[in-house]
């Protein structure tokens, strides 16, 4: 049924053979055609994302113009980080890094929720994947949690750890400028409203609102769902096992430990010696697969490259130059500042923040959202006299990046409730008040922050 919905509306529309549309239309058209079939996974992404570069191609862009997408350095980056995030997770040295975290806590419960939390940061800079590090920690969790289910109840534990990889997953993503794809996206978008963007001051700008809702997140859980009371050292002792059971730091682990800090260091310094964060990816990446210092062959390591995700990031950076190239982003964003119709700019971005938390409800895929509302977000922002673009495409992508409310927000929550530490009416209550305090916290980043 969708793929006639889709043919009918590409027949009608846009080879011009019933009637000529404007191209604005045409745009519109094709957006509803790629989301159709991106949302309604009719194809595979990479499937789907081919039959786009083909309708651009013939319609919108010449054909050498549509593959320099492919070729943009934002592309390249994430082609990079594959391969360091599959390197530290493929050494165990994640593991490792994950259980450490976890023994800091000293047995306690109401520590272990907080440091689970911040152990989703630290692995934002090692592992640029939502999906990788969901995976990576929601195992470790339920191994933990097992343990301790022998002896006693965790199921207000478990609501806490699982519910707060949904939330800060996605939400540590956005932490640093490579910590995940729609991040990487958003870096590439928001680098041509302020060149001087770099690692650090991304950190400056995303690290404040972000850690202050992580601390509100842990104190809504302590108050809503308070851990069980464990015996500390039986927790320590579990924890201690899972460290034996890896063994040693083995060889491996250290020099994936050394190419991680080299790249960290050179994003981290970027205003010094003026290497693009891409570029400095791709040495990282390279590292991990050559002689003597690295970790694999190429053989193996082209393996860990997700071609399908590749195709589809590019394809994405080609739907939102379409939609600005054919002025169809300024025609949406003329639209909603009408039907607004208010002076204060400050009610203008209160109402689009509500808005995109709001319409966020029916998109799966984050990136595939971010490249609608970003460049819109760009557009209101440049109507607007006393509020700048850059503020109102910061609010909107940190709006646009959790999913608090339902499981099939995003293929994080999927993972984790997989799982069955909660339900989702438990989401629902947490997500209701969460969802609240983040639009608080974003709002006021915009107004009092930025």
């Amino acid at each position: 049924m969708l793929i006639i919905i889709v043919l009918f509306l590409y027949l009608a529309f846009l080879p011009d053979f019933f009637f000529q549309a404007d191209v604005k239309v045409k745009a519109l058209i094709a957006l509803v055609i790629i989301q159709i079939l991106w949302i309604g996974r009719v194809f595979p992404l990479a499937h789907s994302s081919i039959l786009l570069m083909l309708i651009l191609a013939f319609h919108f862009f010449s054909y050498e113009e549509t593959l320099s997408y492919i070729a943009s350095d934002i592309v390249w980056l994430m082609f990079s980080t594959f391969f360091i995030s599959k390197a530290f997770i493929d050494t165990g040295l994640a593991s490792r890094v994950a259980l450490s975290m976890l023994k800091l806590s000293k047995g306690s419960g109401k520590a272990l929720i907080l440091l689970s939390y911040i152990l989703m940061f630290v692995l934002a800079i090692l592992i640029p994947s939502n999906v990788g590090k969901a995976s990576l920690v929601v195992s470790v969790f339920d191994g933990l949690l097992t343990s301790l289910k022998k002896i006693k109840d965790v199921q207000n534990l478990g609501r806490a750890l699982f519910i707060g990889v949904t939330y800060l997953t996605p939400i540590s993503g956005a932490f640093v400028a490579t910590g995940a794809s729609s991040t990487i996206y958003a870096y590439g978008i928001l680098r041509e409203l302020t060149p001087n963007l770099n690692y650090i001051n991304w950190i400056y700008y995303f690290g404040v609102p972000i850690l202050l809702f992580t601390l509100l997140l842990w104190l809504i859980f302590l108050i809503l769902y308070p851990p069980e009371n464990i015996e500390k050292h039986y927790i320590m002792h579990i924890i201690n096992n899972r460290i034996k059971e890896l063994g040693r730091i083995s060889y491996s682990e250290k020099k994936i430990l050394f190419i991680i800090g080299l790249t960290v260091s050179l994003w981290a310094t970027q205003p010094i010696h003026h290497f693009s964060i891409p570029l400095i990816g791709l040495l990282g990446a390279a590292l991990t697969f050559s002689p003597f210092i690295g970790v694999w062959s190429w053989e193996k390591a082209r393996e860990s490259v997700d071609w399908d995700m590749i195709l589809f990031f590019a394809a994405t950076i080609m739907v939102s130059q379409m939609l600005i190239r054919t002025g169809t982003i300024e025609m949406i964003a003329q639209f909603f500042m009408n039907h607004i119709q208010l002076e204060s700019s400050v009610l203008v971005l209160f109402i689009l923040i509500c808005s995109i938390a709001f319409i966020r409800l029916i998109f799966v895929n984050v990136l595939g959202y971010l490249t609608i509302v970003l460049p819109l977000a760009i557009t209101i922002g440049q109507s607007l006299s006393d509020i700048s673009p850059l503020i109102i495409s910061m609010s909107v992508f940190l709006m646009g990046v959790p999913g608090f409310l339902l499981i099939t927000q995003s293929p994080v929550h999927l993972i984790a409730f997989s799982y069955r530490y909660f339900t989702e009416r438990d989401l629902l209550r947490v997500g209701s008040i969460s969802m609240a305090a983040w639009i608080l916290i974003v709002f006021c980043s915009a107004i009092l922050y930025w």
